[in-house]
């Protein structure tokens, strides 16, 4: 089988007929046309074939019909070998070929109610004044692999696979293992052949557990249940197949059915009485009510046990069926009323940036508006800069589109070789577009974000909520509800706007459920967090990266905030527990305009903190030496056990690695100690710290 071709998109193939048309050329249209047939064998073989599909069912429908239209538009261009009249391709070599009976037809489509009232239209045109507008019987399209099972005086004797409609594998051994398939039907026993047509399908819950399982045996996944279900059934070892949690559903009788019944319904209706599972059946009377279940069945959608992807409409007595006939690859007398396509194909106009409450820079992907999951998207998320380079996705290009349910729009896929001659790589932009402040990407990561998160409008509310919070400067009384009303009302807008709050306080006074008493409490506690200590502060700067313990060991190291602010990336690796990655976003912090206005301003209003006594570790017990905390200690906080151990010399990180010393292990120590056993880390109890302060009186 060659390489896939790349499929085209329904508005690329129109604007090409339009050029065509107003040329009247011939030859376009034919090469228009051998495009299309090229791509759809393409995708033919890998869906009916290798059980490998290579696009969504809606991308499919989108190619196929925009083939339909130009046939239709050429009928004497019309091409021999045109798949419009075929319904799938060879079969396997590896199992017997045998040749259906009566053919296993492919339906036509529907996809909304004018096309589902045009389908009746067309079968009322049929009929004579009498037999108008018949009864319809609607069923779930189950999302499987279709069968064919024969039964000779009611004993299982035969499956038969699809495969092109005319020709299918024989799994009969395999279709033995499924366990709702009757291999005997008492009902049936007087009956010489009976052949009825289905569905073989993986249930929801059986597929998650096999993938689970999988993936605990370090085996490759199956990437949706019908995938799971065709391959199972085409295991040459029927055991492997026995092992799958398979299930069948008829939706037809095609020989041996009792003369007795004479509608759709009724037969299925039989079906389940002599022993199948059948899904869900009703008897519509005309456009209107066959759409309100439709839209019933969507809504009730994701909570049935198996996929389904539309609806089948049957014209419901079998002897109009038969007067209706068939077209070469379809029936008149029966419809597929597709799903809104969950998945579809449109251009990715532009790529803009949004800004997060964490500073996480986003790109959002601007797209030709487009109608997936019954919802008109124009927007999609594409989470992060390495999500851009994983999908190599472009401005310009054309893409995949998947939306399922409530689920956020996604892009599944990149045509890359639909990709316009001119398009550029996307570039990580140096500067916020909210505040122009300095963007960074660490090193191995995905995620960029704005540095400016004092000054940025789209950070500033996390970063009140941050400085306010009981770690950091703890104003008691100021929580995130009242900083958030504040903001909105334009009181504050950075940290340092909360030192000026005394001067609206007959403004606050105003605002809902807040009293005179509660804003001298606030104001109260404002003015007393401004003693502070330079480990606090740091810490409610909310530097990315910088947790208390990290803030502790900069206000250690530089023993000033000047000192700190001025270092280099060399200076700030120096301290314990600041890596590469938390030394380039804290000098990055300290070297935006915006940030050093927010914190000259704290300063102007007061805030402060007295010097830090920097411990001078040359001759001490622990000089040198790296020790983490872990678990509660009963006769001291943690806090108190780190300037102990400080005191001693040690430096003390927040995070296990081969470069520890020592781990202080107290009650209810978790995943560190795991830690540091794994890496051969010295554990010391609360006991023998003890000792070790007590001898060193510290």
């Amino acid at each position: 089988m060659t390489d896939p071709i790349a499929p085209l998109t329904s508005k690329d193939i129109n604007k090409d007929i339009n050029t065509a048309k107003s040329a009247d050329n011939n030859a376009a249209i034919v090469t228009q046309m051998r495009t299309l047939i090229d791509t759809l064998k393409t995708h033919n073989y890998a869906y009916y074939v290798l059980d490998n599909p290579i696009l969504e069912d809606s991308e499919y429908d989108q190619l196929r019909r925009s083939l339909l239209e130009l046939e239709e538009q050429y009928p004497e261009l019309v091409q021999p070998d045109s798949p419009i009249n075929q319904v799938g391709d060879m079969p396997l070599s590896a199992f017997t070929q045998v040749t259906h009976d009566i053919p296993m037809l492919s339906l036509g489509n529907v996809f909304d109610y004018d096309e589902l009232h045009g389908f009746m239209r067309r079968v009322n045109d049929r009929l004579n004044d009498a037999q108008k507008n018949p009864e319809y019987e609607m069923e779930l399209k189950l999302d499987g692999l279709a069968v064919s099972l024969k039964y000779a005086y009611g004993k299982f004797t035969q499956a038969v696979t699809r495969g092109d409609g005319q020709t299918g594998e024989d799994i009969t051994q395999n279709a033995k293992t499924i366990r709702n398939l009757p291999l005997w039907l008492t009902a049936a026993s007087e009956i010489p052949l009976l052949e009825v047509r289905g569905e073989v399908l993986m249930p929801k819950a059986g597929f998650e557990r096999l993938n689970r399982l999988a993936e605990e045996k370090g085996d490759k996944t199956f990437a949706n249940p019908r995938n799971a279900a065709a391959g199972s059934l085409r295991q040459l070892d029927p055991a492997i197949a026995a092992s799958r949690p398979l299930a069948f559903y008829c939706y037809s009788v095609n020989q041996g059915l009792p003369e007795t019944i004479k509608t759709q319904s009724a037969a299925l209706a039989w079906l389940g009485d002599i022993g199948f599972s059948v899904s869900a059946v009703r008897v519509v009377k005309n456009p209107r009510e066959a759409q309100e279940y439709y839209e019933s069945v969507i809504e009730k959608r994701a909570q049935l046990p198996f996929e389904i992807d539309g609806m089948v409409i049957k014209v419901n007595n079998l002897a109009l069926q038969q007067q209706l006939g068939f077209l070469s690859r379809e029936p008149r007398w029966a419809t597929a009323y597709k799903f809104p396509a969950e998945t579809v194909m449109t251009r990715l106009n532009d790529i803009e940036w949004q800004v997060g409450r964490t500073g996480q820079i986003t790109p959002v992907g601007k797209l030709e508006p487009v109608k997936v999951g019954g919802v008109t998207v124009s927007n999609v998320t594409l989470h992060n800069f390495g999500e851009i380079q994983r999908l190599d996705v472009r401005a310009g290009d054309m893409v995949s589109v998947h939306r399922a349910g409530d689920v956020i729009p996604k892009v599944t896929r990149v045509w890359h070789e639909q990709r316009p001659a001119d398009s550029e790589p996307v570039q990580l932009p140096l500067n916020c577009p909210v505040c122009d402040s300095p963007v960074v990407l660490p090193k191995d990561e995905a995620l960029a974000r704005c540095t400016g998160g004092l000054f940025c409008p789209a950070q500033q509310q996390e970063a009140l909520i941050h400085f306010v919070s009981r770690r950091a400067m703890d104003i008691d009384g100021l929580g995130a509800s009242w900083l958030i009303s504040f903001f909105e009302h334009g009181l504050v807008k950075t940290v340092a706007d909360i030192y000026h709050l005394h001067k609206h306080q007959d403004e606050l006074i105003t605002l809902e459920k807040l009293g005179e008493k509660s804003v001298q409490n606030i104001l109260s506690a404002i003015e007393t967090s401004k003693q502070t200590t330079l480990a606090r502060f740091i810490y409610a700067l909310g530097i990315r990266g910088v947790g208390e313990t990290t803030a502790q060991n900069l206000a250690q190291q530089f023993g000033d905030l000047d000192s700190l602010m001025a270092a280099d990336i060399d200076k700030l690796l120096q301290t314990p527990d600041v890596g590469a990655i938390t030394a380039e976003l804290t000098y990055k912090f300290f070297r935006a305009p915006h940030n050093i206005e927010v914190i000259t301003a704290l300063r102007e209003a007061g805030v402060h903190w007295d010097k830090v006594e920097q411990v001078v570790s040359e001759g001490l017990p622990l000089d040198g030496q790296t020790w983490v905390i872990t678990g509660a200690l009963d006769s001291m906080a943690r806090d108190e056990a780190k300037a102990k151990l400080q005191a001693l010399g040690a430096k003390v990180s927040g995070s296990i690695s081969a470069k520890t010393t020592a781990l202080l292990a107290g009650d209810k120590a978790g995943s560190k100690m795991a830690k540091a056993e794994k890496l051969g880390v010295k554990v010391v109890g609360e006991e023998e710290f003890l000792a070790l302060v007590g001898r060193s009186n510290v």
